[in-house]
Protein backbone atom coordinates (compact mmCIF):
# COMPACT_ATOMS: atom_id res chain seq x y z
CA UNK A 1 0.00 0.00 0.00
CA UNK A 2 2.57 2.53 0.81
CA UNK A 3 3.97 1.67 -3.01
CA UNK A 4 0.64 2.43 -4.54
CA UNK A 5 -0.24 5.16 -2.24
CA UNK A 6 3.32 7.34 -1.98
CA UNK A 7 3.05 8.24 -5.79
CA UNK A 8 -0.76 9.48 -5.88
CA UNK A 9 -1.00 12.26 -4.43
CA UNK A 10 -2.25 15.90 -5.07
CA UNK A 11 0.08 16.06 -8.79
CA UNK A 12 -2.18 13.29 -9.93
CA UNK A 13 -6.06 14.82 -8.42
CA UNK A 14 -5.26 18.16 -9.35
CA UNK A 15 -1.76 18.93 -11.16
CA UNK A 16 -2.49 16.59 -14.01
CA UNK A 17 -4.98 18.86 -15.12
CA UNK A 18 -1.95 21.21 -15.92
CA UNK A 19 -0.77 18.29 -18.28
CA UNK A 20 -3.87 17.80 -20.30
CA UNK A 21 -4.13 21.63 -20.75
CA UNK A 22 -0.29 22.29 -22.38
CA UNK A 23 -0.65 18.32 -24.37
CA UNK A 24 -4.50 17.68 -25.13
CA UNK A 25 -4.95 13.79 -25.48
CA UNK A 26 -1.53 13.87 -26.04
CA UNK A 27 -0.93 13.65 -21.97
CA UNK A 28 -1.49 10.37 -22.22
CA UNK A 29 1.87 9.77 -24.20
CA UNK A 30 3.08 12.26 -21.69
CA UNK A 31 2.13 9.95 -18.99
CA UNK A 32 3.50 6.40 -20.92
CA UNK A 33 7.01 8.02 -21.34
CA UNK A 34 7.35 9.39 -17.79
CA UNK A 35 6.19 6.75 -16.36
CA UNK A 36 8.05 4.16 -18.49
CA UNK A 37 11.16 6.24 -16.83
CA UNK A 38 10.02 6.03 -13.28
CA UNK A 39 9.34 2.26 -13.59
CA UNK A 40 12.85 2.08 -15.06
CA UNK A 41 14.07 3.91 -12.32
CA UNK A 42 12.50 1.78 -9.12
CA UNK A 43 13.87 -1.55 -10.79
CA UNK A 44 17.27 -0.33 -10.79
CA UNK A 45 16.14 0.65 -6.98
CA UNK A 46 14.41 -2.45 -6.21
CA UNK A 47 17.51 -4.61 -7.44
CA UNK A 48 20.12 -2.79 -5.01
CA UNK A 49 17.42 -2.32 -2.04
CA UNK A 50 16.97 -6.28 -2.09
CA UNK A 51 20.20 -7.36 -2.45
CA UNK A 52 21.32 -4.49 0.15
CA UNK A 53 18.25 -2.97 2.00
CA UNK A 54 19.18 0.16 3.95
CA UNK A 55 17.03 2.19 5.60
CA UNK A 56 19.39 4.59 4.00
CA UNK A 57 18.54 3.21 0.73
CA UNK A 58 19.96 4.70 -2.66
CA UNK A 59 22.43 7.39 -0.11
CA UNK A 60 23.89 4.05 1.17
CA UNK A 61 24.04 2.24 -2.35
CA UNK A 62 25.46 5.72 -3.83
CA UNK A 63 28.55 5.74 -1.26
CA UNK A 64 28.97 1.98 -2.05
CA UNK A 65 28.72 2.32 -5.24
CA UNK A 66 30.65 5.92 -6.08
CA UNK A 67 32.15 6.47 -2.80
CA UNK A 68 31.43 8.95 0.08
CA UNK A 69 30.85 11.71 -1.36
CA UNK A 70 27.97 10.77 -3.49
CA UNK A 71 25.92 9.08 -0.35
CA UNK A 72 26.71 12.33 1.42
CA UNK A 73 25.27 14.59 -1.63
CA UNK A 74 22.33 12.82 -2.77
CA UNK A 75 21.18 11.93 1.12
CA UNK A 76 21.02 15.52 1.77
CA UNK A 77 19.42 16.63 -1.47
CA UNK A 78 16.80 14.27 -0.54
CA UNK A 79 16.47 15.06 2.80
CA UNK A 80 15.92 18.78 2.05
CA UNK A 81 13.82 18.08 -0.22
CA UNK A 82 11.35 16.63 2.14
CA UNK A 83 11.23 18.71 4.25
CA UNK A 84 10.39 21.94 1.79
CA UNK A 85 8.08 20.12 0.10
CA UNK A 86 6.20 18.94 3.65
CA UNK A 87 5.58 22.85 3.79
CA UNK A 88 3.98 23.15 0.59
CA UNK A 89 1.45 20.12 1.94
CA UNK A 90 0.99 21.02 5.51
CA UNK A 91 -0.29 24.44 4.08
CA UNK A 92 -2.41 23.09 1.19
CA UNK A 93 -3.96 20.68 4.00
CA UNK A 94 -4.66 23.44 5.88
CA UNK A 95 -6.27 25.83 3.19
CA UNK A 96 -8.97 22.44 2.86
CA UNK A 97 -9.44 21.83 6.51
CA UNK A 98 -9.98 26.24 7.04
CA UNK A 99 -12.91 25.69 4.23
CA UNK A 100 -14.66 23.80 6.30
CA UNK A 101 -13.86 24.93 9.38
CA UNK A 102 -13.28 28.74 8.43
CA UNK A 103 -13.34 29.47 12.22
CA UNK A 104 -9.92 27.38 12.89
CA UNK A 105 -7.20 29.77 11.04
CA UNK A 106 -4.78 27.90 8.44
CA UNK A 107 -1.78 28.17 11.03
CA UNK A 108 -3.65 26.50 13.42
CA UNK A 109 -4.18 23.90 11.44
CA UNK A 110 -0.71 23.38 10.55
CA UNK A 111 0.20 23.06 14.00
CA UNK A 112 -2.07 20.24 14.20
CA UNK A 113 -1.30 18.18 11.39
CA UNK A 114 2.38 18.66 12.29
CA UNK A 115 2.45 17.57 16.27
CA UNK A 116 -0.33 14.58 15.22
CA UNK A 117 2.46 13.40 12.83
CA UNK A 118 5.41 13.94 15.02
CA UNK A 119 3.87 11.76 17.56
CA UNK A 120 3.01 9.08 15.12
CA UNK A 121 6.62 8.64 13.73
CA UNK A 122 7.85 9.28 17.33
CA UNK A 123 6.28 5.99 18.52
CA UNK A 124 6.54 2.83 16.90
CA UNK A 125 7.39 2.52 13.02
CA UNK A 126 3.89 0.44 13.42
CA UNK A 127 1.84 4.00 13.87
CA UNK A 128 3.50 5.41 10.94
CA UNK A 129 2.30 2.07 8.98
CA UNK A 130 -0.64 2.41 9.79
CA UNK A 131 -1.37 5.94 9.19
CA UNK A 132 -0.08 5.47 5.53
CA UNK A 133 -2.09 2.47 5.34
CA UNK A 134 -5.84 3.81 5.85
CA UNK A 135 -4.62 6.97 3.67
CA UNK A 136 -3.13 5.23 0.92
CA UNK A 137 -6.48 2.70 0.90
CA UNK A 138 -8.73 6.32 0.45
CA UNK A 139 -6.57 7.37 -2.44
CA UNK A 140 -6.52 3.50 -3.94
CA UNK A 141 -10.49 3.46 -3.75
CA UNK A 142 -10.89 6.82 -4.90
CA UNK A 143 -8.82 5.94 -8.19
CA UNK A 144 -10.71 2.36 -8.51
CA UNK A 145 -14.15 3.71 -8.41
CA UNK A 146 -13.20 6.73 -10.72
CA UNK A 147 -11.77 4.43 -13.09
CA UNK A 148 -15.21 1.48 -13.19
CA UNK A 149 -17.84 4.94 -12.49
CA UNK A 150 -15.76 6.86 -15.87
CA UNK A 151 -15.27 3.38 -17.69
CA UNK A 152 -19.39 2.67 -17.54
CA UNK A 153 -19.77 6.16 -18.61
CA UNK A 154 -18.06 5.91 -21.73
CA UNK A 155 -19.82 2.87 -22.68
CA UNK A 156 -22.81 4.59 -21.97
CA UNK A 157 -24.17 2.08 -18.84
CA UNK A 158 -24.71 4.82 -16.66
CA UNK A 159 -28.32 6.13 -16.47
CA UNK A 160 -28.71 8.79 -19.15
CA UNK A 161 -26.12 8.01 -21.14
CA UNK A 162 -24.85 6.91 -24.04
CA UNK A 163 -21.31 5.98 -25.74
CA UNK A 164 -19.25 8.75 -26.40
CA UNK A 165 -16.72 7.04 -29.26
CA UNK A 166 -13.68 8.78 -29.79
CA UNK A 167 -15.23 11.75 -31.28
CA UNK A 168 -13.31 14.02 -28.09
CA UNK A 169 -9.75 11.90 -29.44
CA UNK A 170 -9.76 13.09 -32.77
CA UNK A 171 -11.52 16.26 -32.66
CA UNK A 172 -10.57 19.55 -31.03
CA UNK A 173 -6.94 19.76 -32.57
CA UNK A 174 -6.69 15.87 -33.34
CA UNK A 175 -4.90 13.72 -30.70
CA UNK A 176 -1.45 15.88 -30.72
CA UNK A 177 -3.68 19.55 -30.59
CA UNK A 178 -0.21 20.74 -29.77
CA UNK A 179 2.13 18.78 -31.80
CA UNK A 180 5.21 16.58 -29.75
CA UNK A 181 5.77 19.98 -28.46
CA UNK A 182 2.48 19.28 -26.20
CA UNK A 183 4.01 16.06 -25.17
CA UNK A 184 7.16 17.13 -24.28
CA UNK A 185 5.78 19.95 -21.99
CA UNK A 186 3.18 16.90 -20.57
CA UNK A 187 6.15 15.34 -19.14
CA UNK A 188 7.53 18.61 -17.96
CA UNK A 189 4.20 18.94 -16.36
CA UNK A 190 3.62 15.14 -15.05
CA UNK A 191 6.94 13.16 -14.87
CA UNK A 192 7.69 14.65 -11.01
CA UNK A 193 4.01 13.33 -10.32
CA UNK A 194 6.17 9.99 -9.64
CA UNK A 195 7.92 11.29 -7.32
CA UNK A 196 7.44 9.53 -3.88
CA UNK A 197 7.94 5.72 -4.95
CA UNK A 198 11.39 5.58 -4.36
CA UNK A 199 10.13 5.78 -0.57
CA UNK A 200 9.08 2.23 -0.61
CA UNK A 201 12.55 1.18 -0.26
CA UNK A 202 13.46 3.08 2.44
CA UNK A 203 10.28 1.93 4.79
CA UNK A 204 10.70 -1.57 3.56
CA UNK A 205 14.12 -1.72 5.39
CA UNK A 206 12.00 -1.95 8.96
CA UNK A 207 9.54 -4.78 7.86
CA UNK A 208 10.61 -8.32 8.75
CA UNK A 209 11.86 -9.70 5.65
CA UNK A 210 13.17 -6.76 3.55
CA UNK A 211 14.22 -8.13 0.42
CA UNK A 212 11.10 -10.16 0.30
CA UNK A 213 9.16 -7.05 0.84
CA UNK A 214 11.22 -4.92 -1.55
CA UNK A 215 11.02 -7.48 -4.15
CA UNK A 216 7.17 -7.56 -3.92
CA UNK A 217 6.38 -3.95 -3.87
CA UNK A 218 8.33 -3.21 -6.86
CA UNK A 219 6.89 -5.82 -9.23
CA UNK A 220 3.37 -4.74 -8.33
CA UNK A 221 3.02 -1.60 -7.35
CA UNK A 222 4.77 0.22 -10.41
CA UNK A 223 2.67 -1.67 -12.87
CA UNK A 224 -0.63 -0.68 -11.17
CA UNK A 225 0.41 3.10 -10.71
CA UNK A 226 0.77 2.68 -14.29
CA UNK A 227 -2.72 1.55 -14.83
CA UNK A 228 -3.86 4.51 -12.06
CA UNK A 229 -2.32 6.89 -13.96
CA UNK A 230 -3.04 5.80 -17.95
CA UNK A 231 -6.26 5.04 -17.37
CA UNK A 232 -7.63 7.90 -15.58
CA UNK A 233 -5.90 10.52 -18.13
CA UNK A 234 -7.47 7.88 -20.93
CA UNK A 235 -10.82 7.86 -19.71
CA UNK A 236 -10.80 11.94 -18.80
CA UNK A 237 -9.51 12.50 -22.21
CA UNK A 238 -12.11 10.15 -24.07
CA UNK A 239 -15.21 11.22 -21.98
CA UNK A 240 -14.49 15.09 -22.05
CA UNK A 241 -13.03 17.86 -24.60
CA UNK A 242 -9.38 18.24 -23.38
CA UNK A 243 -9.82 21.93 -23.81
CA UNK A 244 -12.60 22.05 -20.67
CA UNK A 245 -9.60 21.21 -18.56
CA UNK A 246 -7.91 23.99 -16.86
CA UNK A 247 -4.86 24.21 -14.97
CA UNK A 248 -5.09 24.43 -10.86
CA UNK A 249 -8.79 22.59 -10.82
CA UNK A 250 -8.96 19.13 -10.54
CA UNK A 251 -9.85 17.19 -13.66
CA UNK A 252 -10.98 14.51 -11.82
CA UNK A 253 -14.07 16.88 -10.49
CA UNK A 254 -14.75 18.77 -14.05
CA UNK A 255 -15.66 14.39 -15.38
CA UNK A 256 -17.59 13.34 -12.18
CA UNK A 257 -19.36 16.67 -12.46
CA UNK A 258 -20.50 15.76 -16.05
CA UNK A 259 -21.43 11.63 -15.70
CA UNK A 260 -23.43 13.21 -12.75
CA UNK A 261 -21.61 12.39 -9.59
CA UNK A 262 -23.32 15.14 -6.84
CA UNK A 263 -21.42 16.44 -4.76
CA UNK A 264 -18.05 15.68 -6.62
CA UNK A 265 -16.09 18.79 -5.84
CA UNK A 266 -16.32 17.80 -2.00
CA UNK A 267 -16.27 14.25 -2.55
CA UNK A 268 -12.15 15.01 -4.30
CA UNK A 269 -11.45 17.79 -1.74
CA UNK A 270 -11.52 14.52 0.69
CA UNK A 271 -9.56 12.82 -1.38
CA UNK A 272 -7.18 15.32 -2.23
CA UNK A 273 -6.92 15.75 2.18
CA UNK A 274 -6.11 12.65 2.43
CA UNK A 275 -3.61 12.57 -0.22
CA UNK A 276 -1.66 15.70 1.37
CA UNK A 277 -1.49 14.34 4.94
CA UNK A 278 -0.57 10.88 3.54
CA UNK A 279 2.39 12.91 1.97
CA UNK A 280 3.39 14.99 4.91
CA UNK A 281 3.39 11.83 6.82
CA UNK A 282 5.63 9.64 4.52
CA UNK A 283 8.01 12.75 4.11
CA UNK A 284 8.70 13.34 7.79
CA UNK A 285 8.88 9.49 7.85
CA UNK A 286 11.09 9.14 4.91
CA UNK A 287 13.11 12.30 5.53
CA UNK A 288 14.08 11.21 9.14
CA UNK A 289 15.25 7.82 7.91
CA UNK A 290 17.68 9.60 5.55
CA UNK A 291 19.29 11.59 7.99
CA UNK A 292 19.52 9.23 10.79
CA UNK A 293 21.22 6.55 8.13
CA UNK A 294 23.70 9.87 7.29
CA UNK A 295 24.40 10.34 10.69
CA UNK A 296 24.90 6.45 11.39
CA UNK A 297 27.48 6.82 8.37
CA UNK A 298 29.31 9.83 10.03
CA UNK A 299 28.06 12.48 7.52
CA UNK A 300 25.26 14.09 9.52
CA UNK A 301 25.55 15.12 13.42
CA UNK A 302 26.12 11.87 15.83
CA UNK A 303 23.32 12.99 18.23
CA UNK A 304 20.84 12.51 15.54
CA UNK A 305 21.48 8.87 16.56
CA UNK A 306 18.94 8.55 20.12
CA UNK A 307 16.77 5.69 19.64
CA UNK A 308 13.48 5.06 21.59
CA UNK A 309 12.65 2.19 23.14
CA UNK A 310 9.98 1.03 20.29
CA UNK A 311 12.75 1.53 17.75
CA UNK A 312 11.97 5.10 16.73
CA UNK A 313 14.84 7.56 15.76
CA UNK A 314 13.40 10.25 17.94
CA UNK A 315 16.34 12.83 17.26
CA UNK A 316 16.39 12.35 13.77
CA UNK A 317 12.25 12.79 13.51
CA UNK A 318 12.33 16.60 15.47
CA UNK A 319 15.61 17.61 12.95
CA UNK A 320 13.14 16.77 10.12
CA UNK A 321 9.82 18.54 11.39
CA UNK A 322 12.02 21.10 13.19
CA UNK A 323 13.12 22.19 9.57
CA UNK A 324 10.05 21.10 7.87
CA UNK A 325 8.21 23.99 10.32
CA UNK A 326 10.57 26.61 9.89
CA UNK A 327 9.42 26.37 5.92
CA UNK A 328 6.08 26.15 6.93
CA UNK A 329 6.23 29.70 8.63
CA UNK A 330 8.58 30.89 5.29
CA UNK A 331 5.33 29.76 3.34
CA UNK A 332 2.87 31.47 5.49
CA UNK A 333 5.13 34.80 5.34
CA UNK A 334 6.56 34.60 2.05
CA UNK A 335 5.17 32.39 -0.25
CA UNK A 336 5.88 34.48 -3.28
CA UNK A 337 9.74 35.35 -2.40
CA UNK A 338 11.91 33.41 0.46
CA UNK A 339 9.53 30.17 0.36
CA UNK A 340 9.21 29.92 -3.68
CA UNK A 341 13.37 30.24 -3.70
CA UNK A 342 13.41 27.45 -1.13
CA UNK A 343 11.23 25.56 -3.38
CA UNK A 344 13.27 25.81 -6.57
CA UNK A 345 16.40 24.75 -4.91
CA UNK A 346 14.96 21.53 -4.79
CA UNK A 347 12.53 21.33 -7.41
CA UNK A 348 15.00 19.15 -10.27
CA UNK A 349 16.41 17.47 -7.12
CA UNK A 350 14.10 14.16 -7.90
CA UNK A 351 16.07 14.15 -11.20
CA UNK A 352 18.94 14.28 -10.24
CA UNK A 353 18.60 11.58 -7.34
CA UNK A 354 17.41 9.38 -10.02
CA UNK A 355 20.43 10.12 -12.04
CA UNK A 356 22.75 8.58 -9.27
CA UNK A 357 20.07 5.78 -8.45
CA UNK A 358 21.12 4.54 -12.15
CA UNK A 359 24.84 5.62 -11.92
CA UNK A 360 25.14 3.02 -8.29
CA UNK A 361 23.04 0.32 -10.20
CA UNK A 362 25.40 0.59 -13.01
CA UNK A 363 28.59 -0.02 -10.54
CA UNK A 364 27.32 -2.35 -8.28
CA UNK A 365 25.18 -5.33 -10.28
CA UNK A 366 28.37 -5.74 -11.88
CA UNK A 367 29.79 -5.82 -8.31
CA UNK A 368 27.35 -8.16 -6.56
CA UNK A 369 27.67 -10.51 -10.15
CA UNK A 370 31.02 -11.28 -8.98
CA UNK A 371 30.41 -11.17 -5.00
CA UNK A 372 27.07 -12.05 -3.91
CA UNK A 373 25.00 -13.09 -7.03
CA UNK A 374 22.49 -14.84 -4.86
CA UNK A 375 21.45 -11.91 -3.40
CA UNK A 376 20.15 -10.96 -6.99
CA UNK A 377 16.44 -11.96 -6.65
CA UNK A 378 15.42 -8.90 -8.27
CA UNK A 379 17.07 -7.94 -11.83
CA UNK A 380 17.07 -4.98 -13.61
CA UNK A 381 15.64 -5.75 -17.34
CA UNK A 382 18.23 -5.80 -19.84
CA UNK A 383 21.03 -4.72 -18.43
CA UNK A 384 23.01 -2.38 -18.92
CA UNK A 385 21.22 -1.24 -21.89
CA UNK A 386 18.04 -0.13 -19.93
CA UNK A 387 20.18 1.55 -17.31
CA UNK A 388 21.68 3.61 -19.99
CA UNK A 389 18.39 4.27 -21.75
CA UNK A 390 16.82 5.66 -18.51
CA UNK A 391 19.85 7.95 -18.04
CA UNK A 392 19.64 9.70 -21.25
CA UNK A 393 16.11 10.15 -20.63
CA UNK A 394 16.66 11.81 -17.92
CA UNK A 395 19.15 13.72 -19.15
CA UNK A 396 16.74 14.35 -22.30
CA UNK A 397 14.24 16.03 -19.20
CA UNK A 398 16.90 18.07 -17.94
CA UNK A 399 17.88 20.22 -20.85
CA UNK A 400 14.18 20.14 -22.09
CA UNK A 401 13.68 21.95 -18.68
CA UNK A 402 16.53 24.14 -19.41
CA UNK A 403 15.20 25.60 -22.48
CA UNK A 404 11.63 25.90 -20.47
CA UNK A 405 11.47 29.67 -19.37
CA UNK A 406 8.82 27.70 -16.28
CA UNK A 407 11.06 25.21 -15.63
CA UNK A 408 14.26 26.79 -15.81
CA UNK A 409 14.60 28.80 -12.03
CA UNK A 410 14.49 24.92 -10.72
CA UNK A 411 17.66 23.74 -12.80
CA UNK A 412 19.78 26.31 -11.98
CA UNK A 413 18.65 27.32 -8.48
CA UNK A 414 18.80 22.95 -7.71
CA UNK A 415 22.14 22.79 -9.50
CA UNK A 416 23.39 25.44 -7.10
CA UNK A 417 22.33 23.61 -3.98
CA UNK A 418 23.67 20.61 -5.26
CA UNK A 419 26.94 22.09 -6.06
CA UNK A 420 27.25 23.58 -2.45
CA UNK A 421 26.88 19.95 -1.06
CA UNK A 422 29.43 18.85 -3.79
CA UNK A 423 31.71 21.25 -2.11
CA UNK A 424 31.15 19.98 1.30
CA UNK A 425 31.46 16.61 0.62
CA UNK A 426 34.90 17.35 -1.35
CA UNK A 427 36.14 19.49 1.62
CA UNK A 428 34.97 16.31 4.22
CA UNK A 429 37.09 14.13 2.24
CA UNK A 430 39.81 16.47 1.99
CA UNK A 431 39.76 17.03 5.41
CA UNK A 432 39.49 13.18 6.54
CA UNK A 433 42.31 11.58 3.90
CA UNK A 434 45.65 11.24 5.14
CA UNK A 435 48.10 13.92 4.69
CA UNK A 436 51.51 13.19 3.20
CA UNK A 437 54.32 12.32 6.10
CA UNK A 438 51.01 10.96 8.59
CA UNK A 439 51.99 7.96 10.13
CA UNK A 440 49.71 5.13 11.47
CA UNK A 441 50.57 3.51 15.15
Amino acid sequence: MLGLGGAIGAGLFVGSGGGIAVAGPGIIVSYLLAGALAMLVMRMLGEMSSAMPSSGSFSVHAERALGRWAGFTVGWLYWLLLVVVLAVEATAAAKIANGWLPAVPPWAWVLLFIALFTASNLSAVRNFGEFEFWFAAVKVFAIVAFLVLSGLAVFGMLPDSKPVGLANLTGHGGFLPNGWQGVVSGVLAVVFAFGGLEMLTIAAAETDDPARAVGRAVRTAVWRILLFYIGSMLLMVTLLPWTSFKPGESPYVAVLDAIGVGSAGQLMNVVVFAALLSALNANLYSSSRMIFSLAERGEAPQGLLKVSGSGAPQRAVLASVAFGFVSVVLNLLWPETVFMCMLNAVGAILLFTWALIALSQLRLRRRLEHEAPETLTLRMWCFPYLTWVALAGMAVVLVLMLTDEGSRPQILWSGGTTAVLLAVAWFRERRASPKPGDTDF
